[in-house]
């Protein structure tokens, strides 16, 4: 199954120091690691970002995702990266089954010299650099909320919010059958979309009056209640119904979100 991930850029607004927004974003880091997560997007929520915005937000995530033999090479010292240190190592398997330095496995690299003879030499964080035919160009472009769920392969898309759909067993049943329907061939697509502290989805996409956020959920696909990007989602779940704290923490939404939406059977 392929898993997308979309956090806001307003996900630190309520971290009181820098090495508290860097710890927060390492949790993020590691739940995307443990449940295979195949893209991490953070979409713009300027109004809410606070004294920690999308730059720091999303730099702190590449530098997390970088593998640590290429991280020397690819970040200069940044400010955003002071407290890199209390990041969490991700640890991530090869996605091909054998070693790191097996036949067959993979391993990232970045491209440091590129050649007149149509070849790149690529530091892969061995001995020696490796040369390698030049890829084919591609382009990613930067992507918010909006474009990230209108890709051909963003599947069922999903909101997290505590004024969704509780979350059960059959339920579960319902959600497993929908994301193998909304996959090309094989291979089902799913995108979940979470809020930030104080913050939740409804408020960062405008979505009715602030005292009104119950009427936002909705059962069925475009059955929203509300215009623009909240019909842009199929489902708006609340994946821990029964909290016994007053406020769940983004980081701690994601492994509970990710953790029953990833079931398989």
């Amino acid at each position: 199954m392929t898993v997308s991930v979309l956090v806001p850029s307003s996900l630190c607004r309520e971290a009181e120091d820098k090495r508290e927004a860097t710890r927060k974003l390492g949790s993020v880091a590691r739940a995307a690691a443990v449940f295979r997560v195949d893209r991490l997007t953070v979409f713009p929520d300027p109004d809410g970002e606070g004294r920690w915005g999308g730059g720091f937000v999303e730099t702190v995530l590449r530098y997390a995702a970088t593998p640590p033999y290429l991280r020397k090479e690819v970040w200069d010292r940044r400010d955003e990266l002071e407290y890199a240190g209390v990041l969490p190592p991700l640890r991530v398997r090869s996605r091909t089954g054998s070693g790191s330095e097996g036949s067959g496995s993979s391993r990232q690299g970045i491209v440091t010299e590129v050649g007149s003879d149509g070849r790149v030499r690529v530091n892969c964080g061995l001995q020696h650099p490796v040369s390698l035919p030049v890829p084919s160009g591609m382009e990613v472009p930067d992507e918010g909320e909006d474009t990230a769920l209108d890709r051909d392969d963003a599947g069922l898309a999903i909101a997290a919010s505590r004024h969704g759909e509780s979350v059960d067993v059959a339920r579960l049943g319902q959600l497993v059958e929908a994301v193998r329907e909304s996959g090309r061939g094989a291979d089902p697509e799913m995108t979940v979309a979470f809020g930030a502290p104080e913050r939740g989805l409804p408020e960062i996409l405008g979505s009715g009056p602030a005292g009104d956020r119950g009427t936002v959920p909705a059962a069925g696909p475009g059955t929203a209640g509300e215009t623009g990007a909240t019909n842009r989602f199929d489902r708006w779940l609340n994946t821990v119904p029964n909290q016994g704290s007053e406020a769940v923490r983004t980081e701690e939404a994601v492994f509970a979100t990710l953790a029953c939406l990833t079931l398989t059977e």
